[in-house]
């Protein structure tokens, strides 16, 4: 079942557009070689100049345990992660068995929360 990941990423401060353009980067040369990577689209958050938000797709929630796994495995995050000045969060979320996509009254769709993992140190989710 697909997935979406949300990444809150904190940059060291005055960092985050390099953080930024490393992400880009890094998806650009290996995003199409993740199996089961559908994408990911990067945000700034408005009131807070450090920060950076990711939402990935992916076509489940083992094939980005796969990912994680040889990413820590080879190091690949290490650039990344000497960029952030705390940890990363990561939520995996996930439209509930059954859901087709309807729309509140509001015009928002339902999902379900996954769980919501500040990542201890500087490990990877």
């Amino acid at each position: 079942m697909a997935i979406k990941v949300i990444v809150e990423l904190r940059a060291r401060p005055g960092r985050r557009d390099e953080l930024q353009s490393l992400l880009e980067n890094m998806i650009a040369a290996q995003g199409s070689n993740q199996h089961g990577f559908l994408g990911s689209t990067r945000y700034e958050v408005l009131d807070d100049a450090d920060l950076l938000v990711e939402i990935a797709d992916w076509e489940s929630a083992e094939a980005r345990m796969a990912h994680m796994q040889e990413a820590v495995a080879t190091g690949a995050y290490k650039p990344l992660l000497e960029l952030l000045a705390a940890p990363f969060r990561v939520t995996a979320i996930r439209r509930p068995p059954g859901a087709n996509a309807r729309r509140s009254p509001q015009g928002s769709s339902t999902a379900t929360l996954g769980a919501s993992v500040p990542i201890g140190g500087r490990s990877l989710p």
